[in-house]
């Protein structure tokens, strides 16, 4: 019974993704600056009605999810530790966005392609996101002095702030893309919406595929960022978890608004 938040979490995230990419976006178009709004004011709707949800779960000890939560709350309390969490991740990744559109703009992404990018990334969001939440909750409690690691890279993320200057994008300089540049040759062309495309029986990779790996790799960057702050609030990995997916999925849901 305590996997069934999770479940039903990931269950409405997974068919919310599924209708936007095979419904809403069945064939390639320019996202709208209503539509971004609309698809924004959504999310963030949905994410306050989940405290709803957040608040019944921890007030009722629904679930038998009290013998899984590392640290004991009230539904108040919980839902406090969800909306700050949110609160903090959403501010601390504004800046993600306009690296987003620097490297669209970096690669001469399609407009009308640009969604895909987005939505395959924010799975790998979701993914890595999850294993950095699970992996920092786990040093928390397995090693003493892993906070003041984490208050290290606070400290040294508000200095980074200090001495912002203009971001520049540079795929050579990225690991990521450079790993998948040697698997893959890189067919300088667009093809579509693919991320890849066969010739002569090679597969090769398009610009598109480089576009994502660099605002997955971004996304990392900002996580380093964001998820140590939210630590400092709660090490609960429900509340921590649901908070970041929900809060950057009304980011990314901004970029086309923003951008335009």
């Amino acid at each position: 019974m305590i996997y069934v938040p999770w479940i039903g979490f990931f269950l409405i995230i997974g068919f919310l993704l599924y209708f936007d990419l095979h419904v809403t976006h069945s064939k390639p178009h320019e996202v709208t600056v209503s539509e971004s709004l609309l698809w924004t004011g959504f999310w963030i709707l949905l994410s306050l009605f989940f405290t709803i949800a957040v608040y019944f779960i921890y007030e009722k000890n629904a679930f038998g999810l009290e013998h899984f939560l590392l640290e004991e709350m009230s539904g108040r309390q919980a839902v406090m530790n969800y909306l700050t969490g949110y609160i903090i991740e959403k501010t601390l990744s504004l800046d993600n966005i306009f690296v987003i559109a620097l490297i669209f703009s970096y690669f001469r992404i399609d407009l009308k392609y640009q969604h895909r990018v987005l939505y395959w990334g924010i799975l790998g969001a979701i993914v890595l996101r999850g294993l950095f939440i699970w992996g920092g909750i786990a040093l928390l409690n397995q090693v003493d002095w892993i906070s003041y690691l984490f208050g290290a890279i606070l400290l040294y993320s508000a200095f980074k702030l200090l001495r912002t200057k203009e971001k520049e994008i540079d795929p050579e300089h990225n690991y990521f893309v450079r790993l998948v540049s040697r698997i893959y040759p890189i067919d300088g062309n667009y093809h579509g919406q693919s991320f890849f495309t066969m010739k002569a029986g090679v597969r090769y990779g398009t610009p598109l595929i480089l576009a994502l790996i660099m605002v997955e790799s971004s996304d990392v960057m900002f996580a380093v960022d964001s998820i140590p702050a939210i630590f400092s609030i709660t090490q609960d990995p429900f509340l921590v978890l649901t908070s970041n997916i929900f809060a950057i999925l009304g980011l990314r849901s901004l970029y086309f608004a923003l951008a335009a």
